[in-house]
């Protein structure tokens, strides 16, 4: 029987007990009234009881997760009040998808206090809410149910999940001298430029002792640059020539529960977008990481570009991974007329990867104007041929290969860290 049907049975009850006792005076019904009010009272006193004088924090250990690793929170619940809470059930509304943070305490005593910690494996890139949160709790007799909502909020920001790639090795720009070799850098590299006094937060690697046995002073060095050229990644958000379901159609993932360390995590989804963005987010890791300075160019809607100038270190590689976890294919802008917009800020001997499942061959030729300047194009190619459409990159794959543009093509299913090991012959 449900809370409120109990409820509503025990009032009519207590209703009618109370007609019965003033029309007949009888004791008996007297009695029974005397006990429903009781019943009735205690109740109530104890419902309200248990969600007042009752403080619960969350905490949120890091507010970005990436895709197949664990968001980790920790729920704190102190009963600051004198009598004890007797059942408390902590209800959470996050919309991270498979975040179980929903639980149950009974029995907490008076001034002490529970905690819960929730790991959750992250299975879909985006930007989600962390609650609120509903407290509910009801008396041993079922008959009161009352909540009580906490703002309890927070951000965690799922990057795309990464694959190593040990064997991709497309042409790359390398600068021949001129002005990149007297670009001062922050970053320690291989090319000291100078020395120069101490400044307060210059990190001890940086400490140059045989100068500072010298002069008796603390002398840190100064960098340059590698003489390298940047790397580009333009990513095609047209949404026109992505297929497969949508972010917002695809199915759940049915979770199993602990332990998750058993558990293997599941393909990518079966779509374009995501197997662009995951492409995407692992060229981007990988060239970061061997010191390579890295830009991104792409038209997630109709009207605004998502452009992050290139830079290098950790921070830029946080930076891209965040902005790769919210673009979903919404522009309307085809590759072709990126290339032509953007052409402008690629100097001579810069890198430029092209990610794409288009097969339209308007933007071959705006890539091959591209490698006409000293470009150093190269195209992956999401082959949408595999993801069930009727066409295929065939005959993109033929223009690329007839303009000697260096090319990599991926089918549905393919490992990517392999895939991107063979590049086709120009």
């Amino acid at each position: 029987m449900k809370i409120f049907e109990r409820s509503w049975f025990v009032f009519l009850l207590w209703l009618l007990a109370s007609l019965v006792a003033f029309i007949t005076g009888a004791p008996l019904f007297f009695h029974l009234l005397y006990l429903l009010s009781g019943i009735l009272i205690l109740s109530f006193l104890w419902t309200w009881l248990n969600l007042h004088w009752l403080r619960v924090t969350r905490r949120t250990h890091g507010l970005r997760a990436q895709v197949g690793k664990m968001a980790e929170e920790r729920f704190e619940v102190d009963n600051t009040g004198y009598l004890p809470k007797f059942w408390i059930e902590i209800k959470d509304h996050s919309e991270l998808p498979g975040h179980r943070a929903s639980f149950v305490i009974s029995g907490l005593g008076r001034q002490q206090s529970r905690s819960r910690f929730v790991r959750t494996l992250c299975l879909r890139r985006g930007r989600y809410r962390l609650g609120p949160v509903t407290i509910i709790s009801s008396d041993p007799f079922g008959l009161f149910e009352m909540r009580r909502e906490l703002a309890l909020t927070s951000n965690v920001v799922v990057v795309p999940r990464t694959v190593t790639l040990p064997y991709f090795q497309p042409p790359l720009g390398e600068l021949t001298g001129g002005e990149a070799v007297y670009r001062r850098t922050h970053y320690v590299t291989t090319n000291v430029a100078s020395v120069r006094d101490y400044s307060p937060g210059d990190s001890f690697n940086r400490i140059h002792w045989p100068s500072v046995a010298r002069t008796n002073r603390l002398i840190v060095k100064e960098f340059e640059l590698d003489p390298m050229a940047d790397i580009w990644i333009v990513l095609d958000m047209d949404r026109t020539v992505h297929v497969g379901p949508s972010f917002d159609d695809l199915p759940n993932i049915d979770l199993p529960q602990v332990p998750w360390d058993e558990w293997e995590l599941p393909e990518i989804d079966p779509n374009t977008e995501e197997y662009s963005v995951v492409i995407g987010a692992s060229v981007a890791q990988h060239f970061i990481r061997v010191g390579r300075s890295v830009g991104l160019v792409t038209y997630p809607d109709g009207i605004h570009s998502e452009l992050v100038q290139s830079d290098w270190g950790e921070r830029q590689e946080d930076r891209l991974l965040e902005i790769l976890s919210v673009i979903h294919p919404y522009g309307a802008i085809s590759l072709d007329q990126v290339l032509l917009a953007e052409g402008t800020r690629f100097t001579r001997n810069t890198t430029l990867i092209i990610i794409t499942p288009s097969v339209r061959p308007e933007w071959v030729a705006a890539a091959r104007h591209l490698a006409s300047r000293g470009i150093r194009v190269t195209a992956i190619i999401i082959n949408p041929g595999s993801f069930g459409v009727l066409y295929d990159a065939q005959d993109v794959l033929t223009e690329l290969s007839t303009n000697h543009i260096p090319n990599y093509v991926i089918q549905k299913g393919d490992d990517i860290g392999v895939a991107l090991g063979y590049r086709r012959p120009r």
